[in-house]
């Protein structure tokens, strides 16, 4: 009764492999004590354990707490990785830039009036990016005894959705803009492009983790 009832569980939880695990074992744990409370008490091995899968509560009805659970486990992981690794890339690219390539005046080619603009827009989103993350933490801590797990995954994904949604438009505006003007300026150095190459791959990362946080919402509501 309970492995089957630990099964059932599992199929219907979406998430971080270690997390959900971490929650299974939580949750077997406490199953094998309620049934082994029953036995003493002169329950037969199978009565008990029916009786604590009963009390635990409907698979279904457990399941949907414990995805709210899962999906603000991974959306707090997703969030950090925003507030530090989107500003860790960008002062990592320039100090790279400045290192092994010098001052923008190096250029031959001219500076578009426009593209300066798109530069100091996506520097900025940079910032507001890893903002937008603290918000959403401290957001989470101090709605966490206000709103039930389904309310808090729901603020969470869209404000994950969001930075990653201005992190990803950033960082494709500039590569794109900056192409078009002058695509040896996205050559600068090994270690440049080793680092937007890192960009790259975290932005697609979050992507994929924000994506997740919505598939598990939707979960939770369906």
């Amino acid at each position: 009764m309970i492995e089957g009832y630990i099964q059932e569980l599992d199929h219907r939880l979406h998430g971080c492999g270690r997390f959900k695990a971490d929650l299974l074992g939580e949750a077997r744990d406490g199953l094998h004590d309620a049934a082994d409370a029953y036995r003493a008490g002169g329950w037969s091995v199978e009565d008990a354990e029916r009786r604590a899968v009963a009390d635990f509560g409907p698979a279904a009805v457990v399941a949907r707490d414990y995805q709210a659970e899962l999906g603000m486990l991974s959306g707090v992981r997703t969030l950090w990785k925003l507030v530090l690794g989107v500003p860790a890339m960008q002062i990592s690219w320039d100090y790279a830039r400045i290192l092994t390539f010098g001052e923008w005046t190096r250029f031959t080619t001219p500076t578009p009036g426009w593209y300066q603009v798109v530069t100091h827009v996506t520097h900025g989103a940079v910032f507001v990016v890893p903002v937008i993350g603290v918000l959403a933490l401290l957001g989470i801590r101090w709605l966490s005894r206000r709103l039930d797990g389904v309310g808090l995954a729901r603020f969470c994904g869209v404000l994950i959705a969001l930075a990653v949604g201005v992190n990803l438009a950033s960082v494709g505006l500039l590569i794109g803009t900056t192409g078009f003007v002058d695509a040896s300026r996205l050559f600068l150095s090994v270690p440049c492009v080793l680092l937007m190459v890192a960009w790259v791959l975290l932005s697609l990362r979050l992507v994929v983790l924000a994506r997740r946080s919505w598939g598990g919402y939707a979960t939770i509501v369906a």
